[in-house]
């Protein structure tokens, strides 16, 4: 379903683009020729690079997390695959630029709301029994087998659940394995007359018995065999075996960002930032200029805080307040602070305080996008009442981030704002990608939630 929408969407944008291109600067309508050979043609490619990524299965349209990424990935590579076949075959006279970047640039929607439609249609039918992707077989013993399937709850993966087979304990004056071979020959039994696609085997891994003799029961099958998940794997989204020659290992996490995708980053930091600082300066100097005639005191306000790997930068701000504490107490400014100056009012309402950090992510200490730092001595604080929040330094600090575009800044009193910022830096930090960057940074621009709770 997913192949033959996209085949129609692509060939139809193709195919309008040309024919309104020889309507508009031609004016004649030619219904055949171009239109149908770059309609095909990039509906072909499209198709061809889909299905060499395998994205056509059920298993990748049962949430919608990843798909316009992965959506737009395969459009790019299909324009770069079409341009470099024009060029081979010496065809590029033949069709319209406007055309091509008309189908292009038209694409970019189109294929996204196509996809989330069928991700709708495809994610609700899995949970109504409607589309199933796998039947499985599951055994083990009953605590184990219920607990899998009320943690897992595999209809919504797609699967759905033909038989169950229970492991009994032994009676007693009984030999242990022979107990156990008689329960697999009657679920093996079962199993081939069920005929599913996989066995799900679910018996603590420490088992390692009981596990070996469940895989041979199961090996002269043609089913595919799943360990299902020990408790612990809840934790983390995507647990992936790792096999390096003759060594093999479950990873449970990776390092946030691999070392293609840091370049990508500090690039891009790199790239604005220098841009922003040279169109900014002037309106930096006047900042600059309105806190020294405000108030006595420095310019720019330094402070330690943690960055990547919990390494200790200097941090620069425009002086906002009367005080520039750096010390093990610092007392967070809050609403109607007496201790913020006049400028520092506008400063800090328009996130205007900020903007030398722009010198940070030149140094490399800090990223355009990432978790807020914050002050040594309430890193300290929070580190001892909320779990996991020092893993918000496993990425480069940002001068705005997920958290702040979402409205979590300011006085953090009470825990639960806090545990609720730290929630959505953990969010980003497992999702990263360069376009949700782009996405934060706009809408620390544009998004009033930005402005929220500014003190």
């Amino acid at each position: 379903m997913t192949a033959l929408c996209d085949v129609a969407v692509v060939a139809t944008l193709g195919y309008g683009a040309t024919v309104a291109n020889d309507l508009a600067n031609h004016g004649v309508l030619r219904a055949t020729g171009p239109a149908l050979e770059l309609a095909g043609m990039f509906a072909a490619l499209f198709l061809f690079v889909n299905l060499m990524s395998g994205r056509y299965q059920i298993s990748h349209y049962l949430s919608t997390r990843g798909q316009v990424t992965a959506a737009f990935a395969a459009w790019n590579i299909t324009l770069v695959a079409f341009l470099v076949l024009l060029f081979l075959a010496k065809i590029a006279d033949h069709y319209s630029r406007l055309a091509i970047l008309a189908t292009y640039l038209a694409g970019i929607p189109a294929i996204a709301l196509c996809r989330s439609a069928i991700v709708h249609l495809i994610a609700s039918g899995s949970r109504t029994g409607k589309i199933t992707s796998e039947r499985v077989f599951l055994i083990g013993r009953e605590k184990d087998v219920m607990s899998f399937v009320e943690s897992s709850k595999p209809w919504n993966a797609g699967s759905a659940i033909v038989d169950v087979a229970f492991l009994h304990p032994a009676p007693p004056h009984r030999d242990p394995r022979a107990a156990l071979a008689a329960d697999l020959a009657a679920a093996a039994a079962s199993c081939r007359a069920k005929r599913p696609d996989a066995v799900f085997i679910a018996v603590p891994w420490s088992e390692h018995e009981t596990i070996e003799a469940c895989v041979d029961a199961f090996m002269t099958m043609p089913v595919a065999i799943h360990l299902a998940p020990e408790k612990i794997l809840s934790r983390f989204e995507q647990p992936h075996i790792v096999s390096a020659g003759a060594f093999s290992s479950l990873r449970l996490t990776r390092a946030p960002l691999s070392p293609a995708e840091i370049a990508c980053k500090r690039g891009f930091d790199i790239l604005v930032a220098s841009v922003a600082g040279l169109l900014l300066l002037p309106l930096l100097l006047l900042i600059a200029l309105a806190i020294r005639l405000d108030s006595p005191g420095p310019v720019l306000f330094r402070q330690r805080r943690h960055g990547f790997n919990q390494e200790t930068f200097r941090i620069f701000k425009f002086r906002s307040m009367t005080v520039t504490d750096d010390g093990a107490v610092i007392v967070q400014a809050r609403r109607n602070d007496p201790r913020v100056t006049r400028i520092g009012r506008v400063l800090r309402r328009y996130n205007l305080d900020e903007l030398p950090q722009l010198l940070n992510v030149l140094a490399g200490d800090m990223s355009l996008v990432g978790p807020r730092p914050h002050a040594l001595a309430h890193d300290r604080e929070f580190e001892r009442k909320i779990a996991l929040y020092a893993r918000r330094h496993n990425v480069k600090p940002g001068i705005t981030g997920w958290a702040q575009v979402n409205g979590l800044r300011g006085e953090t009193d009470t825990d639960e704002k806090m545990a609720a910022r730290v929630a959505h830096d953990l969010w980003y930090i497992d999702h990263w990608s360069l376009s949700l960057d782009l996405l934060i940074l706009f809408r620390t621009l544009f998004s009033p939630k930005a402005f929220r709770n500014a003190v």
